[in-house]
This record gives C-alpha cells, structure tokens and sequence, in this order.
C-alpha cells in the first residue's frame, strides 16, 4: 500500500463495535461507502476496528473485498479472495445469541475495581461497570482462526495501517493494537481481546496483560486519529444513530436510550478528529436498520434480513452524511 500517494486525500476508515448484526449492517453501510464515494475501502491509510469492527478491519486488511464480505455475512460461500471456500458458522464461532452461565458470580476483574476506585470519574462508566460482571465462558477461537485463514499465523496486517482497539481489564486503559508504540501481539489475539465482550466471553491475555473488548472504553474510539494527519475520515458505526424508531419492548427501549448515550460521545470524538482538520463523515443504523436488527445485537437469525436492509438504506445515509456531521 502506498501511502500519502501524490495527488489523493489521506484516508481514514473507523468501523465501530456492535455484535453479530452491527457488524453485518456494516457491511452493507461499507458497499454504500464505496458506492457513493468512488474508493476502495481497503486504500484507507488506517482502518480502525472495535469489537465487531475489528474483525471486519482484519479482513479488509487482508485484501477481502467488499462484495466478499457480503457473501461471507449473508452466509454464501466466498468465490474469490483470502476467504473463498472457508466455511464460518456465526453460531458456532460466538455460542449463540445468549452468554453462558458463569462459572464464579464474582466480579470480573477485582483489580480493575480497584483502579477505578483510585481514578474516581476518570473512566467511562461502561469500563467500570465491566470489571463487576462475572466473567465470561465463552470463547472466540473461531474467530482467531477465521482471522489466522487469512493472515499469517502470529503475524500482524498486511495493511500496515490496520488498529484493534481494546481494553487493558487491569487499569481500564485504552489499547490500540497496530498503532506505533502499542504493545506487539498477533493479529488473531488482537481481535479476540477487541471481541470479548465481559460477561460473555473469555477474557484475552496477551503478553501477561488481559483485555476484553475495547467497546467498554468506547464503541467508537474516533478520536485515536485525532492526530493521524488525516484529511478524510469516514465512520461506519453501528452503535451510533441519528434518527430512531420506537419500539415497544422495554429491552429494546433500554437499548435505544444507551444507543443516544453512545451517539453523544461519538459526536464529541468526532469534534477532535475535524478540529485537527479532517473531514468526518458518520453514519449508523437509521429507522429501518433498527427495526431489522430488534433488540440483541447477537441474534444470528436477523443476519440476513440487517444485511438486505443495510445495503439499501445506507445510500441514503452516506448522501445525509454532511448534514448529519453539522448537527453533530
């Protein structure tokens, strides 16, 4: 990859956390992307990935295409590219829509308890509140291996601008993995820990160090290239929306109160990205996307139904995206 090529805009790619399906509207908001502005993902100089992101960071990192990322989530079989004829069961690889029972009911990370008592209000509240949920049982080797399928084994990207973002569960510190300066680890570990949502799957040790998914510092974390000297950046998130329904389950509710919280703090890290001179652009999951995705972000079933949804909203939502950026 070439990069800060004569002549082109130096491009930054953020694709936020949000389980099974946020991760699968992504896909669609990225064919949109492409689509409205004429490039290719994967020429982004930097690709940031949490949680879900992550793993869609990986796979753009290794030269999966767009179009292959549609037929790996829509459940088709891959007919080119890192991922063709790879077989991945969404269900097996995460354990269902629902997290196992706990082995201990204590809390997660006792240390990270302590950390936080000594930094009053310096974390965010979702940090703090991960280290009291017991932890998790289930794991991501699947997802490991779909990431070692198509990367060297133990090896980082071969997009050299490829960061995972995830949590430090000892201090609640915030680590970006691929970014100079950050601690070395595979990219296979490096997803996994973005992935590992507490209380649901098995934290990541890394080197001596343990983390879970960079999600509990944010869902977003756009503000790691406020001094990447970028001039475009686009955000693909799909905990964050502007415009949304009213469903009538109390989950669901619950959901769309913490979706405006999340929404509020990617718009404050967007003003630190355009105040340091880039462009942003951002969108979420709209109206329909949301009624299409319901309540658990893990729901496999939905896949398909977010996916045909995503490809056709997120026109839309690009062409808005300036005017989204002013309110933002």
């Amino acid at each position: 990859m070439t990069i800060g090529a004569e002549g082109s805009p130096r491009r930054g790619l953020v694709l936020g956390g949000g389980g099974v399906l946020g991760g699968t509207w992504a896909v669609g908001a990225l064919a949109a992307l492409q689509e409205e502005y004429g490039f290719d993902v994967a020429d982004a100089e930097v690709i940031v990935g949490t949680s879900a992101g992550s793993v869609l960071a990986a796979l753009i990192g290794a030269g999966v295409t767009v179009d292959q990322l549609r037929q790996h989530y829509n459940d088709e079989v891959v007919t080119g590219g890192p991922l063709a004829g790879y077989d991945f069961d969404t269900v097996r690889a995460t354990g269902g829509h629902r997290p196992g029972m706990p082995k201990l009911l204590g809390p997660g990370s006792p240390r990270l308890i302590g950390s936080s008592l000594r930094r009053l209000g310096q974390l965010p509240a979702t940090a703090v509140l991960s280290a009291f949920m017991p932890e998790g049982t289930r794991t991501l080797e699947r997802v490991g291996h779909l990431v070692d399928a198509v990367t060297p084994m133990g090896a980082w990207s071969p997009h050299e601008g490829v960061w995972v973002v995830a949590m430090d569960y000892d201090d609640g510190k915030r680590v970006v993995f691929g970014r100079p300066g950050a601690p070395v680890a595979p990219l296979s570990d490096a997803v996994m820990a973005s992935c590992s949502i507490p209380g649901w799957f098995v934290p990541v040790t890394v080197n001596g160090h343990t983390y879970v998914d960079g999600g509990a510092v944010s869902a977003t974390s756009i503000d790691v290239l406020e001094h990447a000297g970028l001039d475009e950046v686009f955000v693909v998130a799909p905990m964050v929306s502007f415009d949304m329904d009213s469903p009538g389950g109390v989950t669901a509710r619950l959901e769309r109160r913490w979706r405006a919280e999340v929404t509020k703090t990617a718009c404050h890290e967007a003003s630190r990205v355009r105040a340091a001179g880039a462009t942003l652009r951002m969108i979420g999951p709209g109206p329909e996307d949301l009624a299409a995705i319901g309540a658990n972000l893990m729901d496999d079933t939905r896949k398909r139904f977010v996916l045909e949804t995503s490809l056709r909203t997120s026109v839309s939502a690009w062409r808005d995206a300036d005017d989204v950026a002013r309110a933002c």
